[in-house]
């Protein structure tokens, strides 16, 4: 089965302007998850699906330099679907559809920290247990938080308030690295499915660039790790 990584790009990015194509340390947040998704073997494609003509060309140069250059190619979105009138569910089922492969994997590049290891096991544990056990897995944060919505506590009792690490492990998607099969993907129009699993990364691994502040800290951490081998990734 043919496994593609798509790696989705806006152009116009509303609360951090151009974050994927701005220096990230000593590089851009797409090159480096495209750098990544090269180390992942199981992966035979990486589609940058984008209405950025500067991405674009960013994507055509590396296409020279990588060893396999038909496995990195580009598609054009479409600019309705980059567009704030464009749902969340109407994207993904738009990104099924235009994606050429079996098994669709989404790579957001505002995760810059995840291993490539951590996307093989994705891979690995979908392969594994697709079918009635199972149609997406995706990355998770473990929340141990006392959580409140509406006035009222949602994980636990104020009465009886546990210590936080005795809270449930309420699991929050961090979109780091999903997985689901392309039918799946346009039937659901989520690229999470209706028998999910996941898989709980580390802290650092769940960090995802939303905000200016986001931004700052993500790059002050590659810098020291990457950059300056401080090992703080370790």
């Amino acid at each position: 089965m043919k496994i593609t990584a798509v790696v989705p790009i806006r152009s116009g990015s509303q609360r951090v302007k151009d974050k994927n194509l701005r220096n990230f340390g000593n590089t851009t947040l797409m090159e480096l998850k495209i750098k990544n998704l090269m180390h992942v073997p199981e992966i035979e494609q990486i589609i940058v699906n984008t209405n950025s003509e500067p991405a674009i060309e960013i994507v055509k140069s590396l296409m020279n330099k990588v060893e396999n250059k038909y496995r990195l190619t580009y598609h054009r979105r479409e600019e309705y679907y980059a567009s704030s009138q464009c749902s969340g569910s109407e994207f993904f089922q738009h990104l099924g559809e235009v994606t050429d492969t079996d098994i669709f994997v989404y790579a957001p590049c505002t995760s810059p920290f995840i291993k490539p290891e951590t996307i093989s096991q994705c891979i690995n544990l979908f392969l594994a247990e697709q079918g009635s056990e199972c149609d997406s897995v995706s990355t998770v944060s473990c929340i141990k938080e006392f959580m409140w919505l509406d006035g009222k506590a949602i994980n636990y009792d104020p009465k009886h308030a546990p210590n936080s690490q005795n809270l449930p492990n309420v699991l929050a998607l961090n979109f780091g690295c999903s997985v689901t099969s392309k039918a799946d993907l346009i039937q659901n129009s989520n690229i999470i499915g209706k028998k999910p699993k996941f898989v709980i990364d580390s802290d650092i691994e769940a960090i995802d660039i939303d905000t200016p502040l986001d931004f700052y800290i993500a790059e002050q951490l590659y810098i020291k790790t990457q950059l300056e081998g401080k090992g703080l990734l370790d």
